[in-house]
């Protein structure tokens, strides 16, 4: 069964330097009825103005993963890590006992369009870390490329849940599919174009949840950026 989720339902905040839409209840956006799918808690997208960005704060027992779409995005964190998260790389940070980090856009004139993403970890407690990889959903567009999972493989960041998260940058007509095996279930996220999932057209910002093993078939309408998220 899939269930539709349209981008202008998201929760929104906007005040001068950050405009964030969110698909699950996040700061003073609340609403009972979307507080995450499975173990996917958080989908900001968010935009940030030249030379802004969220001051250092912390998190805990968290499974924070930042996907960049244009600009850039300079990270730091009480692990003594600091690096510039481009267009291209993902990074994820475990939280687990506590971190505390900044986030700004390094660019004076040009601003950056990333999603940050959270999944509740597998378990409380765990060692703090940080891991940013470089992959190639620009360079080999048309198909689904594996960025995140439990155990890393393929080259994907290590996400401590039973998540495979893919994402595929496709052109106009370009056609991927993925079957999810039993027991599993599906987020799928359009960061950017227009696509059709399974007979249904979804366009940027839109989402749609399957709560059943189904098999996906997406199809490009436009020059499109999507995420699949493959659940426990």
């Amino acid at each position: 069964m899939m269930q539709l989720r349209k981008s202008e339902t998201r929760g929104h905040t906007r005040i001068d330097w950050l405009d964030s839409r969110h698909s699950f209840s996040f700061g003073q956006y609340m609403a009972p009825e979307n507080m995450g799918f499975r173990d996917l808690r958080v989908i900001n997208d968010d935009r940030v103005a030249p030379g802004q960005g969220f001051g250092t704060h912390g998190h805990r027992d968290m499974e924070i993963l930042t996907y960049v779409l244009s600009g850039a995005l300079a990270h730091k964190d009480s692990l003594g890590t600091g690096s510039t998260i481009q267009r291209g790389d993902v990074q994820v940070m475990s939280a687990g006992t506590g971190i505390r980090h900044s986030e700004f856009n390094p660019s004076q004139d040009e601003p950056v369009h990333f999603l940050q993403i959270w999944f509740l970890p597998d378990r409380a407690g765990l060692p703090p870390r940080y891991e940013q990889k470089r992959m190639a959903v620009e360079a080999e567009p048309g198909r689904l490329h594996l960025i995140g999972s439990q155990d890393g493989r393929d080259g994907s960041v290590t996400i401590h849940q039973d998540v495979a998260l893919h994402a595929g940058r496709l052109r106009p007509g370009d056609k991927v599919a993925l079957a999810l095996a039993p027991g599993r279930h599906a987020w799928v996220h359009v960061a950017e174009g227009s696509v059709t999932l399974n007979g249904a057209k979804l366009g940027v910002g839109d989402a749609a949840a399957f709560d059943a093993p189904v098999s996906l078939a997406l199809a490009a309408e436009s020059d499109s950026e999507i995420l699949v998220f493959d659940l426990a």
